[in-house]
């Protein structure tokens, strides 16, 4: 082929998808493309035959989207950050799509009109998108940057037909108010993905204990099992000691206490708070004074306070451990076996250490606090947290039945 045919091609390309972005695919005609790409429409016809014939070139040939794909691959080596990857990529096919609402519009409105072939490639061109988005969350779940109970191709097609979808809303409808603005659509999608069909490996240990051993089953620790626990921990040192404290009056996971470092620590006399900053959960939550009916410390003074105090090193780390190093889970969980040797549940277990975060959720219920606000500390959604709410309300009727119990009939 002729460097000459190629160029007129091409051009023929260029001008009706032009005009297709401007007038849709129904009101063009192939004189109005063979006028704007400057040659007869005999032309056109003999490259391709029809409108439609041209049409389906447009739809092949274009490599707005290929090239999209191509470069969210490229950004999954090394992986970076995946939050932002993939707000950059939505965020730029929007862009793309905005570029020509009219084509946007008439490929939608109009598909029904178009011959088979026309369709077909069509779905090509969305496939190869969603091959490419595809192989950019294979990639990074391969590396382990995320996790995900979806297969990587059907993540993709949700993810692309979220974006088709909001920008087929935006060129069709006159008024709506699904979304503030674009980029409230697009923050919202991308916490969908992150935290919903998928998660990050941190986030996604932290929701398995979370939920507990299952996600139905919540086995919070009674009172005098917890205060056994947490004398046990004093016995080997004011750190085991802050350690126990934490994980019984924050209601953090092992994930999230090994992650806090000393600046992350905030209290006066009006309260004792920590911050958690996990990538994408960025949150403060209280150290309780009281843990189930028994009172440890005040909010200047308490077993987390004396533990930083006493610490004469420089590490960041608000835990170490015997080495001065920062601790790891594993380490966290020994302490906690350490501590809970030779006790058992009311179930005749040994206590599991994401038992003592469950038991700080139901406590907190028990207390009063409200579903929302408890969600706000804990970072779940309320599905997460209807389990916990279920076991608060059954020890509540447990507690009103016992007091009826002790009433003269």
């Amino acid at each position: 082929m002729s460097s000459q045919l190629i160029s007129t091609r091409q051009r023929l390309i260029q001008a009706a998808l032009e005009l297709f972005s401007a007038h849709g695919v129904s009101a063009t005609t192939t004189r109005q493309i063979a006028e704007k790409a400057e040659v007869n429409e005999v032309t056109l016809f003999r490259n391709f035959g029809n409108k439609h014939g041209l049409l389906l070139a447009v739809l092949e040939e274009s490599a707005a989207f290929k090239d999209l794909g191509e470069s969210l691959v490229r950004r999954a080596t090394p992986p970076g950050n995946v939050y932002q990857a993939l707000k950059d990529y939505a965020s730029d096919s929007l862009h793309a799509l905005e570029r020509v609402p009219e084509f946007v519009r008439s490929v939608v409105g109009e598909a029904d009109q178009f011959p088979a072939e026309n369709r077909r490639a069509l779905g090509r061109g969305v496939t190869e998108a969603n091959r490419y988005v595809a192989q950019y969350l294979a990639t990074v779940i391969q590396q382990g940057h995320l996790n995900t109970y979806l297969p990587a191709e059907k993540l993709a097609s949700l993810l692309n037909g979220m974006i088709l979808g909001y920008a087929v809303i935006e060129f069709t409808s006159e008024f709506h108010e699904l979304w503030e603005d674009r980029d409230d659509f697009l923050e919202n999608l991308v916490e969908l993905f992150l935290h919903g069909a998928m998660s990050s490996s941190t986030e996604s240990a932290i929701n398995s204990l979370q939920r507990g051993f299952t996600s139905t089953e919540v086995a919070d620790l009674p009172a005098g099992l917890v205060h056994e626990i947490l004398q046990q921990a004093r016995k080997f040192g004011v750190r085991d000691y802050a350690l126990a404290y934490v994980l019984f009056g924050a209601g953090l996971s092992t994930t999230e206490i090994i992650s806090l470092q000393r600046s992350h620590q905030i209290y006066d006399i009006q309260g004792h708070f920590l911050q958690i900053t996990i990538p994408g959960f960025v949150r403060q939550v209280p150290v309780n004074q009281w843990i189930l009916g028994k009172r440890y410390g005040t909010f200047t003074n308490n077993p987390l306070i004396k533990w930083l105090k006493s610490r004469k090193d420089a590490q960041i780390a608000m835990f170490l451990n015997e080495t001065s190093t920062p601790m790891s889970e594993s380490e966290l969980e020994t302490r906690w076996q350490i501590w809970s040797e030779g006790l058992l549940t009311p179930q005749g277990q040994t206590p599991a250490i994401a038992q003592a975060q469950q038991t700080w959720r139901v406590e907190m219920l028990m207390r009063g606090i409200a579903l929302e606000n408890l969600s706000i500390l804990t970072g779940c959604d309320r599905t997460q947290l209807q389990p916990y709410v279920r076991r608060a309300k059954e020890k509540a009727a447990l507690e009103q039945a016992t007091r009826l119990d002790h009433k003269p009939g």
